[in-house]
């Protein structure tokens, strides 16, 4: 399938041309780029696909929360909904899409909200809130940001910079330019000085730039409330692992630590389940004969799996979450820390 893709290089030839354009419009004024006269923080990336955006975002909320009235603003991929809308308590997956659903869970006194276009979205929020956030929003030039923090994935530092629909790109690789702060996310936490070297030669970062390396943390596992649980896990435990999420590889490398026995139930990014998907999953774990049997799944699935028609069948089955952070390397946190502190403090 990879090697099919390069079939598609024409088409990718031209939409990159049509990308530069666009991007040079913006530079050039042509198109309008609006900015407001408040901290507003995108975080993005360059590919398609999971670079840590969620984490990355979950951080800068906790480090901000306690000092600002925060606001994060997405698009919400995949929800039933258009247009602004403000989340709720209530609100799920379908009504705003599963990150949203997940910022709101875990941190209920902020303010999230989705909309399409970032600039409308901004006007109904700047007037209660003192701090935005926007994910994935790195490529949605009609929205001037104070600060963008850019990710890139460790494991496709080195891949070819095609793109799409030959490559995995969403605009050239020169767009980089844009971004004030640059990430290397999902690194081994064993990384080399000598490794990281090589990263940066291949990412080339502006002078205007500070670049960090990062690395996943896997927390506690919980319940589908959010609850600890007291789940040990061991070579002798089966895991049916349970994914829609764009880049599942650390996950299961983290995971095979513990067990080689997983069962991967794989589904596309965003994947929204249904009962039937739920019927086969329970099916094979009960007909598994293993003593020391779970079933795990990443916190933005359980975002979708928490949905009213699916929530009663997923309740039956020990399903366990799997919350995720982020570390840095190199003891960049303080660093990274007072960057954004000083970014905010501006306004």
């Amino acid at each position: 399938m990879k090697y099919l893709r390069l079939l598609l290089l024409p088409l990718s030839l031209l939409y990159g041309l049509v990308v530069r354009i666009r991007n040079r419009f913006y530079d050039w004024g042509i198109l309008k780029s609006t900015g407001f006269e408040m901290p507003i923080i995108v975080v993005g990336n360059l590919d398609v696909g999971g670079a840590g955006k969620s984490p990355m975002t979950e951080y800068l909320i906790r480090l901000l929360k306690s000092s600002y009235k925060i606001a994060t603003l997405s698009r919400g991929y995949g929800r039933a909904t258009k247009g602004f809308l403000m989340a709720s308590a209530q609100s799920t997956a379908s009504d705003i899409g599963d990150e949203p659903a997940q910022f709101k869970s875990k941190f209920p006194d902020i303010g999230v909200a989705v909309c399409e276009k970032r600039v409308a979205g901004v006007e109904h929020l700047k007037d209660d809130h003192e701090v935005i956030i926007l994910d994935d929003a790195y490529q949605h030039r009609a929205l001037k940001p104070g600060l963008s923090i850019l990710l890139f994935d460790y494991s496709r530092v080195n891949e070819p910079r095609l793109l799409l629909p030959a490559g995995n790109l969403r605009e050239p690789f020169a767009g980089r330019k844009r971004a004030g702060i640059i990430i290397i996310s999902k690194c081994p936490a064993t990384l080399t000085l000598l490794e990281q070297g090589r990263v940066i030669k291949r990412i080339r970062p502006y002078p205007h730039q500070s670049l960090f390396f990062t690395s996943i943390t896997y927390l506690p596992l919980q319940n589908m409330a959010g609850e600890p649980v007291n789940q040990a896990i061991d070579a002798e435990t089966t895991i049916f692992l349970l994914t829609g999420i764009a880049n599942p590889t650390p996950l299961l490398i983290h995971l095979k630590k513990q067990t080689q026995s997983i069962i991967h139930h794989n589904y596309p990014d965003h994947h929204r389940f249904s009962l039937k998907n739920i019927s086969k999953l329970a099916g094979e774990f009960e007909a598994c004969t293993a003593q020391k049997k779970v079933i795990i799944t990443t916190e933005k699935d359980a975002q979708r799996l928490g949905e009213q028609d699916l929530l009663a069948e997923v309740l039956k089955l020990p399903v366990w979450v799997l919350p995720i952070g982020i570390s840095f390397l190199n003891n960049g946190r303080q660093q990274f820390d007072i960057l954004i502190q000083n970014y905010v403090r501006q306004y």
